[in-house]
């Protein structure tokens, strides 16, 4: 147990030498509306390529079935 302070120490300045040339550490968390940004274009093209709109709507007319909606 007691090998276990160092081993972590390691890691630490392993993943600060990968971020060292990005400019820094990541900052860990991200806004929501940061977030939710970054993924609808994707989510957008993916519905359109491969058609899942009715499928996202298929799927959530059973779920307010179930839920009794």
């Amino acid at each position: 147990m007691a090998d276990t302070a160092p081993r972590t120490m390691v890691r630490t300045r392993g993943r600060k030498a990968v971020f060292a040339p990005f400019g820094g550490h990541p900052s860990g968390r991200r806004h929501p509306l940061v977030a939710t940004a970054m993924v609808l274009p994707l989510a957008t093209l993916l519905v359109v390529v491969f058609g899942g709109w009715e499928a996202v709507m298929t799927q959530a007319s059973s779920v307010g079935v179930m839920l009794g909606r």
